[in-house]
């Protein structure tokens, strides 16, 4: 008996090996020199960012392309590095056939960074450099640094920002943003129906600012002499935690909501609703302002 093989196995096997290698994911290995306190402009669509820092004045690029990504594009010199995931232009937006990217940096510990994704979570750690930008649109963003300045922005992405910074500005609209650290300068926290959570640690804020619409807000901190704390929210509820030895003239205001603070004279109007109040603790060098229009506001100090 004569033993063929079938054209049909002839014809489809390299269609099997095709297939296997198109659905692998690309690895990516790419070192670039970049100056100490240069710059490096980050930006991958789907999938995940994550940076680390060390003390060599190079840039690693690691991680897998997704399937069906175009290629990595990374251009500049040692003192401005574009490290960009580029997808199809047929793809619609985000190139919504193509796979997720795993984007992995090592950067100098003072290069600065501007970081832009969609649905990329982004996780930096390590970098002391002098400012420090992520933007992003529906992925997590955790931080664990010391730049000098921090701005992050995401719409329903969740914020958990660990920072030694001067000025820290994080905003969200239906994420939450959690920030912890060291931090004296100006800092600025916003969402829409997400929750703010911040404690400043072993610091004295020169100003900072919470505001919210649905959302919660919660502040632990100290505040520098002649500081300025405002904290605002629609129907949210607003709490601020100050040290005991607090010197500031300090005022609160509701609709509907009930307020909170030692030893402070809540007034309320004859006929209507509405309730305020506007007391002084210490020398009263700083200033404090709670305002909410059906939530509540609430000053503790421990």
């Amino acid at each position: 008996m004569r033993h063929t093989t079938p054209v049909a196995s002839l014809f489809f096997l390299p269609l099997l090996a095709l297939s296997a290698a198109a659905g692998a994911a690309t690895p990516i290995d790419q070192t670039r020199p970049l100056d100490a306190q240069g710059r490096v402009d980050i930006e991958n669509i789907k999938g995940r960012i994550q940076v680390r820092a060390w003390d060599r004045n190079e840039v690693k690029i690691s991680g897998t392309l997704g399937d069906g990504v175009e290629k990595l594009v990374v251009e500049g010199d040692s003192e401005h590095l574009v490290v960009k995931v580029q997808y199809p232009s047929n793809g619609g937006w985000g190139g919504n056939k193509s796979g997720p990217t795993d984007l992995q940096l090592m950067v100098p510990v003072r290069a600065e960074l501007d970081i832009d994704a969609v649905s990329a979570d982004v996780d930096v750690s390590g970098v002391a450099s002098s400012k420090l930008s992520i933007e992003n649109v529906s992925g997590d963003v955790m931080l664990a640094a010391a730049p000098r300045e921090v701005d992050v922005e995401s719409v329903s992405g969740d914020l958990r920002l660990t920072v030694n910074s001067a000025d820290v500005r994080a905003q969200t609209v239906s994420g939450g943003i959690i920030l912890r650290g060291r931090m004296n300068g100006e800092i600025r926290t916003e969402t829409v129906s997400g929750d703010i959570d911040v404690a400043v640690n072993g610091e004295r804020v020169r100003e900072l600012s919470s505001s919210t619409v649905s959302g919660n807000a919660e502040v632990r901190t100290g505040l520098a002499s002649k500081g300025e704390i405002r904290m605002e929210s629609v129907s949210g509820s607003l709490r601020l935690t100050l040290p005991k030895n607090l010197s500031a003239q300090v005022s609160g205001e509701s609709f509907s909501g009930d307020l909170k603070a030692p030893g402070a004279r809540i007034e309320r109007p004859e006929h209507g609703p509405g309730s305020s109040f506007s007391t002084r603790y210490g020398a009263g060098e700083g200033e404090i302002h709670l305002e909410t229009f059906s939530g509540n506001a609430e000053l503790r100090l421990e």
